[in-house]
């Protein structure tokens, strides 16, 4: 396959957000603390994780490139709502602004030079995840 920049077509919101279930994307490299950690080499990491949908925020935690022009993590690693907003979506649940959130999260660590693989493998991974998820509507955080 060629590698090109294609649209994403605009799919505007056909509810109110109160009748909406949500996933949180990152591309923050936000893990469970005993998932793998992001590989921070030079080529960074092509992969990504799976966050269950009930976790706890104290069991996530970041792993992102070194490099400090990538994005000071200061705030985030003393709140990880500031980049993954979990704890938040489920307080706008729990007043009923949205409906729920998803049964599964997914992050990335956004730093990756791989972009062929990116497009060929990764970005469809995490597609047909999102697809099978049931969400209605994903919120994407980067890092």
């Amino acid at each position: 396959m060629e590698m090109a920049r294609r649209c994403v077509p605009y799919t505007p919101v056909d509810r109110p957000l109160a009748d909406l279930t949500l996933m949180l994307v990152s591309t923050a490299g936000v893990h469970l603390r005993e998932q793998e950690p992001f590989a921070t080499g030079p080529l960074g990491d092509t992969t990504y994780r799976v966050i269950p949908g009930a976790v706890d925020s104290a069991n996530l935690m970041i792993t992102h490139a070194a490099l400090a022009e990538h994005y000071d993590r200061s705030e985030a690693e003393q709140d990880i709502n500031v980049i993954f907003p979990i704890d938040r979506l489920r307080e706008l649940a729990a007043e009923g602004l949205i409906a729920g959130l998803a049964e599964k999260h997914l992050s990335l660590m956004g730093y990756a030079q791989k972009q062929r693989a990116i497009i060929e493998t990764t970005a469809p991974a995490v597609a047909a995840e999102v697809d099978r998820s049931q969400a209605d509507a994903v919120l994407l955080t980067a890092g």
